[in-house]
């Protein structure tokens, strides 16, 4: 969070034109008692006990679906970029350079006079070309062309990337798509709150139909909708049927494919698609391609006609005039609760982080990203890379078989941090200051063309997978790494005045949880070299399996809203990613000299200090509504409880805050869950 700093201003000497002030910054309490609530024993509700007081006093903006410490840091993140693009927009920059696209490009989209005067004039021409479609080849087409210019992506999602077998291989694959709602389970389930959902969702599609002047048939086109995407939803695969890579991973030779596909020639289709030549493809979910097929075959042309101009209209909405911008905020506050929306300069900034975040993040590197974030995260990667092989060397269940294979991977590991080595330079992307929407097409249609252009070529490595101010960081199993953009190396996360405890309670427990990701219920299945291969014996997983599944239990027991279970498969990489983090995080710390005294600060032992941190940067509300949704959606469980439930399976958890039998959050030891 941003530490509100008192000053205190002393009186000194007098000079003749005013008195000379000097400023005392107080040291800031990085674990302040002010922010808790120490009425609640920290046995019963740790998430209250370290939060609770700065919860009560922080209420979510209106702008936002959530608030708290990752929030915070994001909108600080978000306020820098908008004052870097605020300014980068006012200067004459070289045609091609840095400064002359990032500015146009925020030019163009803060020009609403502009914006309002087009209407919805930008997406006319794609609109009556869908009209003049004939047949289903003209359907499938139309599809393929959505596609290559970066329009849409209807049926299904297609991409580049790495082969899971083969890592170092580029390969073309097709999986599950065709839907809006943000889960499947939005068009299956009927309890009160679903159907509220799918009503604000039919009408939100009338009114984009109806702001094209098509007001006779929007209703009816709401309706076609929904029930074509509907059944491509009760086709696909769940969320958690998903988290098994090797049941996502089906190579077909391209003849094959086109086999089971009778209304998708793939071989010309593939030439089509920009991606010529290929042998094989990767099919996520081939059930889910035959039943589309099937579904093409016995649906309308006109009824695709109307599926395909929403592709056009819902993709374009937030980028046309106020009426489109209004009902796609109107649509989404159902969803997720927020009160207003977020304004049009914040939308921007976020817009080209995610479009040109090369460019922009050049800008944001060399004024905000201290070097020596870099030098202090890489000695302390180290530090818990080898914590973590000790303790897999010192594990009770596995073999020293697949202990052995253990270790390599982990050595294997790579590490990116703050930034890339070599900025992507969008070769041929051309920016024009008055022209949002074509900035927006020729952007998508560049991504669409490098992304394919990949084909042939080894995986790139070194290339950064999030952009320098995003709040995260990830692990790639095909990739075996890890990345920490320079946004999260930022307070609470990491702060170089901050005590050892605080920093590796924070940043240590995500670099923890970054490494154990490699060894979760998903990451275990790659081996050292990033490739989908079972290398563990069956006994060594079927151990891990049971002390995975007594982890699945722990977080089904939690609920959202009083009422709504969380999914602990859905969830089960997330939070051994926890348990596993915070374990070699506080290891790690234990060899520092703090971990190793007693030394209290601000009343709090180095292990209270270590907890607590761990505990803060989960802090935060999120809106009922945001609430339900991500429980369906999202594959990390709410902060409340990742804040506490790993450390309720750590004997120095009960230790530091003498929790006790009859505590709420009390296991027995024989209870607690010890997996890495």
């Amino acid at each position: 969070m941003k530490l509100k700093i008192a000053h205190l201003f002393v009186a000194g000497g007098v000079c003749l034109a005013a008195s000379a002030f000097v400023i005392v910054k107080p040291k800031p309490k990085f674990i302040d008692p002010a922010n808790m609530d120490k009425s609640v024993k920290p046995g019963d509700d740790f998430w209250e006990y370290a939060n609770g007081n700065w919860v009560k006093h922080h209420t979510i903006p209106a702008k936002k679906t959530s608030w708290g410490a990752f929030n915070i840091l994001a909108q600080e993140n978000v306020d820098r970029l908008v004052g870097l693009l605020n300014e980068t927009s006012k200067q004459t920059g070289i045609k091609g350079s840095v400064t002359q696209r990032v500015g146009d490009m925020y030019a163009s989209g803060m020009d609403s006079v502009a914006i309002e005067k087009k209407g919805y004039d930008p997406i006319k021409s794609d609109l009556q070309r869908i009209e003049g479609i004939k047949t289903t080849d003209d359907v499938v087409a139309e599809v393929i062309y959505q596609r290559t210019h970066g329009l849409a992506s209807p049926l299904f999602s297609f991409g580049v990337g790495p082969d899971s077998k083969h890592p170092n291989v580029n390969i073309a694959g097709f999986y599950q798509g065709g839907t809006s709602l943000p889960d499947r389970d939005y068009y299956i389930k009927d309890d009160a709150r679903t159907i509220k959902i799918q009503n604000a969702y039919k009408q939100y599609i009338a009114n984009l139909f109806t702001f094209t002047g098509d007001t006779k048939d929007a209703d009816k086109n709401a309706n076609t909708i929904f029930g074509l995407e509907a059944k491509m939803a009760k086709a696909q695969l769940s969320r958690t049927e998903m988290r098994d890579p090797n049941k996502t991973y089906h190579k077909f030779a391209v003849m094959d494919f086109r086999k089971t596909t009778p209304h998708f020639d793939w071989v010309k289709l593939m030439v089509d698609l920009k991606a010529p030549g290929q042998d094989s493809v990767l099919v996520g979910q081939p059930d889910f391609f035959k039943f589309e097929d099937d579904l093409v075959g016995s649906t309308t042309v006109d009824d695709w006609k109307v599926y395909l101009k929403w592709q056009i209209l819902k993709n374009s909405a937030g980028e046309l005039s106020s009426p489109f911008v209004k009902a796609q905020f109107d649509f989404s506050s159902v969803l997720s609760g927020q009160k207003v929306q977020t304004p049009r300069d914040e939308r921007m900034a976020s817009e080209i982080d995610g479009s040109l975040g090369e460019l922009l993040g050049q800008l944001y590197v060399a004024k905000y990203f201290k070097p020596a974030a870099k030098i202090y995260m890489v000695n302390l990667v180290n530090n818990l890379k080898s914590v973590l092989g000790d303790r897999i060397k010192r594990v009770d269940w596995m073999s020293p078989e697949t202990k052995a294979r253990a270790l390599k991977k982990l050595a294997a590991f790579s590490v990116k941090i703050g930034y890339t080595d070599k900025w992507e330079e969008y070769k041929g992307l051309t920016i024009v200051r008055n022209d949002y929407e074509g900035n927006l097409r020729r952007i998508s249609q560049w991504r669409y063309n490098f992304n394919v252009s990949q084909l042939g070529k080894p995986v790139d490595k070194k290339r950064f997978n999030m952009t320098p101010p995003t709040v995260n960081a990830n692990y790639s199993p095909t990739k075996n790494e890890i990345t920490f953009p320079a946004g999260i190396l930022q307070s609470p996360f990491f702060n170089f005045d901050a005590d050892d405890a605080v920093n590796y309670g924070a940043i240590g427990a995500v670099i923890g949880h970054e490494m154990t990701h490699g060894f979760d219920d998903q990451g275990r299945q790659y081996d050292a070299d990033g490739s989908l291969h079972d290398w563990w014996t069956k006994a060594d997983a079927d151990k891990f399996k049971s002390r995975a599944d007594k982890v699945v239990d722990q977080f089904n027991a939690y609920t959202v809203n009083d009422t709504i279970h969380i999914n602990g498969r859905l969830t089960l990489g997330e939070n051994l990613a926890d348990l596993g983090g915070v374990n070699v995080a506080y290891e790690a710390f234990k060899k520092t000299k703090q971990g190793q005294s007693n030394v209290k600060i601000d009343g709090f032992t180095p292990d209270q200090r270590f907890f607590l941190s761990f505990a803060q940067v989960w802090r935060g509300s999120t809106r009922p509504e945001t609430a339900a949704q991500l429980v369906l959606v999202d594959p990390h469980a709410p902060g409340k409880y990742r804040s506490y439930a790993a450390l309720t399976n750590i004997d120095a958890w009960y230790k530091a805050f003498n929790v006790q039998p009859g505590d709420k959050l009390y296991k027995k030891p024989e209870d607690r869950i010890r997996v890495w």
